[in-house]
């Protein structure tokens, strides 16, 4: 089971207004844990009232700091590695956002911060072939990683970058991605698109829609050779640009996203009650009374549920090893499978079909629907 390691931060890089790159050093004897693949994302936490060396603030009253923790998830945004010597991530504030406030205000290199080693399936290992992404705001970052990695390592491949920004000032990774253009003239193509700024050359602004992307798609690209399509931003672009896809009679298989900042949208239809066989009619009776067993790190336990709690709220009050980085159905942290019983997941914004399919849900969005509720988080 992954756990987090206290890391030392070796740059705070402004990107612009809003938004940092952070660079974390990984010391010689982790850097093999801290190995990456392409697009995914590492988990990082803090205390409530820690001061920015990472020390507990002077309220905390003791040594053992007993105020709550805060975990964010943010993706890697440097070409993968087996053995990275550091970290970068991209780290966007947020109107009210405890960990982005905290990175973008406060963090400074020399200081320390918790880090779960690297995880998530949004990715894509280097091959020959046609890549595409879209993308909006600070969902730049994997897209990045996944572009640099991709054409660095395999000749034979291309790949186009679509990406939606407010303005030019507000525009993460702007030296990143050119230099990925002036480096791959050939193989990597760019479009942008400004939705509150005109531009002196390239399309107009405004939103990228599922109409728009719908007409403009077949104008950049060849549509049915693309290999893979990533989509990665806020829920609004990565759901009208997968409509767009599917009217444009893409496979639902060569389509990728990962969701930013849904912290307000409504439970996601994807996310439906994940059955297994056996599974009891009277949900609302046997959740009052439920019960889960979870095998976590080769051990099992078995736990009443307290009226109204998810899958992984149960398992956090005996285990508090369990894995978990965003709580609201995103990151995929805390993906169990579903070994007996019958749960809702109320938002599902992390798993595929196929893994769905597979028997895979999601621990924080899991309540359950019959009085006992088997989980694997090894499984």
């Amino acid at each position: 089971m992954s756990t987090f390691h206290a890391l030392r931060v070796a740059s705070v890089d402004r990107l612009t207004d809003d938004s940092v790159a952070l660079t974390i050093a990984v010391p010689p004897e982790l850097r093999s844990l801290y190995g990456y693949a392409p697009g995914q994302h590492i988990a990082l936490r803090r205390h409530r009232g820690e001061g920015a060396d990472g020390s507990a603030g002077a309220d905390s009253g003791s040594a053992a700091y007993t105020g709550s923790e805060v975990r964010r998830t943010y993706s890697l945004c440097a070409p993968s590695s087996d053995a990275p010597e550091t970290l970068r991530v991209g780290i966007r504030g947020i109107e009210g956002g405890d960990f982005s406030t905290y990175a973008v205000k406060e963090l400074a290199p020399g200081d320390t911060v918790d880090v779960l080693p690297p995880a998530g399936r949004f990715v894509l290992e280097p091959r020959p072939g046609h890549f595409a992404a879209v993308v909006g705001g600070s969902g730049i970052t994997p897209v990045l990683s996944i572009a640099a990695t991709l054409l660095a390592r395999e000749p034979e491949s291309r790949f186009c970058l679509i990406r939606s920004d407010r303005s030019t000032a507000s525009t993460m990774f702007l030296e990143e991605v050119a230099d990925l253009k002036d480096r791959f003239p050939h193989r990597f193509q760019l479009v942008t698109v400004l939705s509150r700024e005109e531009q002196q050359s390239g399309l107009p602004s405004g939103r990228l829609d599922t109409e728009r992307l719908r007409q403009l798609l077949p104008a950049l690209l060849p549509v049915e050779e693309i290999a893979g399509w990533y989509l990665c931003g806020p829920l609004g672009l990565v759901e009208g640009a997968s409509r767009a896809m599917r009217e444009l009679g893409v496979p639902r298989g060569r389509i990728h996203q990962e969701i930013f900042h849904v912290t307000d949208a409504p439970a996601a239809p994807a996310g439906e009650a994940a059955r297994a066989p056996g599974a009891g009619a009277d949900g609302a009776a046997a959740a009052r009374a439920a019960a889960v067993t979870a095998t976590l790190d080769g051990r099992s336990g078995s736990w009443p549920m307290n009226e109204g709690e998810s899958v992984l709220e149960t398992v956090l009050r005996h285990r508090a090893d369990a894995p978990f980085a965003c709580k609201g159905g995103v990151c995929g942290t805390c993906r169990v499978r579903l070994v007996s019983g019958d749960v809702h997941m109320e938002r599902n914004y992390a798993l595929e079909e196929d893994e769905l399919e597979a028997g895979y849900v999601l621990a924080c969005q899991s309540r359950p629907l019959t009085s006992a509720v088997e989980v694997d988080f090894d499984g």
